[in-house]
C-alpha cells in the first residue's frame, strides 16, 4: 500500500478529470492520499476533497509566498479548520527566498505564527524551504525543536542540512526529484537517511519523476519514486513501499 502523503489534488490542472483519477487511485493501491493547501482559498478546497474521499486527509497552512496578505483573523480560521478530524496537519509553511516575494520578515512572522498555533493544537508540520537553509533552520529551532512532528518537503539541501533534522527526529519528504538526472545532492541524501524517516509524496501535480518529467504528477507515479529509492538504498522496493507506508501513518497520526 502506498501513502501520497503531499499532494495537490484541488489545483486546476486536475478540474478535467479530478474525480475520474481520484477514484481510481485505491484499486492501484494508493491507501492514502493528505491533500495540502497553501493559500486560504486551497484550505476550503483541501477541506472539500477530505469531506468527498474517505482515502483523503488533509493539512492547512499558508505557504510563504502567500502571506503578504495575511490577517490574524485568517489564523483563526486555520485553527477552526484544524479542529476537523481529517485535517491531520499544519502545512505547507515555511520560508521560499527563491521568489522572495513577500518580504523576508513578512515570510518570517507568518512561519513562526503557524508554527505557534501548530504547537498549540500539537499538530504535526509541513515544512516548504526553498533557498532558505539557514534561516529555516534556526526558526524551526527556535519554535519546534526536537519534541514535535516536522517533515521537510520536497527536501533540496545538503547531507549535512539533512543530519541536522534527522537529528531532530524529523522526516524528510522525496519526491519524483530523485529520479532526475542532476540529483545528485538528493541522491547522496536519501542513501545517508534511515528508512524510516523518509515519506514518500508527490507535489502533485508538479516534479513528475522521469520517464514522465515535465508532464501533470499524481499518485500513479510514486512507484517510480521508490523504485528509485530502493536502487539508492540497495534494498528492495517493497521494503521501501512497506516503510514509507508505516512511517506516513506514524507522522500524521493515521
Amino acid at each position: 500500500m502506498i501513502f501520497d502523503t503531499h499532494a495537490h489534488y484541488d489545483d486546476k490542472a486536475f478540474d478535467s478529470d479530478r474525480d475520474s483519477l481520484m477514484s481510481q487511485l485505491p484499486g492501484v493501491g494508493i491507501g492514502y492520499v493528505v491533500n495540502v493547501s497553501a493559500s486560504l482559498a486551497s484550505v476550503k478546497s483541501t477541506v472539500a476533497l477530505t469531506e468527498q474521499y474517505p482515502y483523503v486527509y488533509g493539512a492547512v497552512g499558508i505557504h510563504p509566498n502567500e502571506t503578504e496578505e495575511l490577517k490574524e483573523s485568517d489564523i483563526r480560521d486555520l485553527k477552526e479548520a484544524l479542529q476537523l478530524p481529517k485535517i491531520v496537519a499544519v502545512g505547507e509553511i515555511g520560508l521560499d527566498y527563491y521568489w522572495d516575494t513577500p518580504g523576508r520578515d513578512v515570510q518570517k512572522y507568518w512561519f513562526e505564527r503557524q508554527l505557534d498555533l501548530a504547537r498549540e493544537l500539537d499538530k504535526p508540520v509541513i515544512i516548504h524551504s526553498r533557498d532558505a537553509a539557514e534561516d529555516t533552520l534556526n526558526i524551526i529551532k527556535a519554535k519546534g525543536g526536537a519534541d514535535h512532528r516536522m517533515v521537510i518537503h520536497c527536501y533540496s539541501y545538503s547531507v549535512e542540512m539533512a543530519r541536522e533534522y534527522l537529528n531532530m527526529g524529523y522526516y524528510l519528504g522525496i519526491g519524483g526529484v530523485v529520479t532526475f538526472q542532476n540529483a545528485k545532492k538528493l541522491k547522496e541524501v536519501v542513501k545517508y537517511a534511515p528508512l524510516d524517516r523518509l515519506l514518500l509524496e508527490t507535489d502533485c501535480p508538479y516534479l513528475a519523476p522521469v520517464p514522465n518529467r515535465g508532464k501533470r504528477n499524481s499518485s500513479l507515479n510514486l512507484p517510480l519514486v521508490a523504485r528509485a529509492i530502493a536502487e539508492l538504498k540497495e534494498i528492495d522496493y517493497d521494503s521501501v513501499i512497506d516503510a514509507a507506508y508505516g512511517n506516513a501513518r506514524r507522522f500524521y497520526g493515521i
